[in-house]
């Protein structure tokens, strides 16, 4: 792997970390799109999968305080562990272009309702029942294609938790399923030299780059927070999208 390529990986995750750090996601959706352009994706899901559960459990203990004031996370996290077991064994055998296209396409109608009715929620009972469904897509896209992240918080955002508890929601879901799915990767043999060389370099980054999003994070709240999260969710639509159909 050359040194150009390493930066690029560095670069990638630093970005997305700071995101991620801000908002509670965009790691990997914007940084495996990036670094496919130059190693492939498959190298991409395998490289950004260590930093990526390193950052979430980070994220998600320190807004442990919040964890009361969430709702479904038994049921999201548990199906999301089956569905990334289903992915992450699929990643080499199904064709990720249909994927990617279903997913940004998806996030777009979501923002275009959002925008169209801004007060628009689901009560605790259809969250509840559909939640199972939710958590599986969700573990299965992780598995598959690396990212989840629209789908989690699409669907979390509908909850309109607390900023604090909106993070712990996602970060949880994000760090089981992410888990599984590097557990998977490594008794597969995929973590190659090459690769692991790339995650130490990405870890680095997210490393640095994390505390000053939190930082960030702090001076933002209500509206701000989440007209932040809306943009992160197009900014990773057209991300899927142009990957997609590159």
């Amino acid at each position: 792997m050359t040194s150009s390529q390493l930066l690029v990986v560095a670069l990638a995750s630093a970005l997305g970390a700071l995101v991620k750090s801000v908002t509670g996601l965009g790691y990997p959706v914007l940084a495996i799109p990036v670094i496919s352009l130059v190693l492939g994706v498959e190298n991409a899901v395998v490289i950004v999968a260590v930093p990526n559960l390193a950052v979430n459990i980070f994220l998600c203990w320190e807004s442990r305080d919040a964890r009361d004031q969430t709702r479904d996370l038994g049921r999201l996290c548990g199906f999301g562990m089956v569905g990334a077991v289903i992915g992450t064994v699929a990643l080499v055998r199904l064709p990720e272009q249909p994927l990617l296209i279903v997913l940004g396409v998806s996030i777009f109608v979501f923002i275009f309702q959002f925008f169209r009715k801004p007060e628009f929620a689901l009560s605790a009972a259809t969250t509840r029942r559909w939640s199972p469904a939710v958590g599986l897509l969700s573990g299965a896209m992780q598995g598959a294609i690396g990212v989840s992240g629209p789908i989690v918080a699409t669907w979390t955002h509908i909850y309109r938790l607390p900023v604090r508890a909106y993070i712990h929601s996602i970060t949880l879901i994000f760090g089981v399923t992410g888990a599984v799915q590097l557990t998977i990767l490594l008794l597969n043999g995929q973590m190659t030299t090459d690769r692991f060389l790339a995650a130490a370099v990405a870890s680095v980054a997210v490393a640095v780059v994390t505390p000053i999003g939190l930082r960030l994070r702090g001076r933002l709240a209500g509206p701000t927070f989440q007209t932040l999260v809306l943009l992160t969710l197009m900014v990773s639509a057209v991300a899927l999208l142009v990957d997609a159909l590159s």
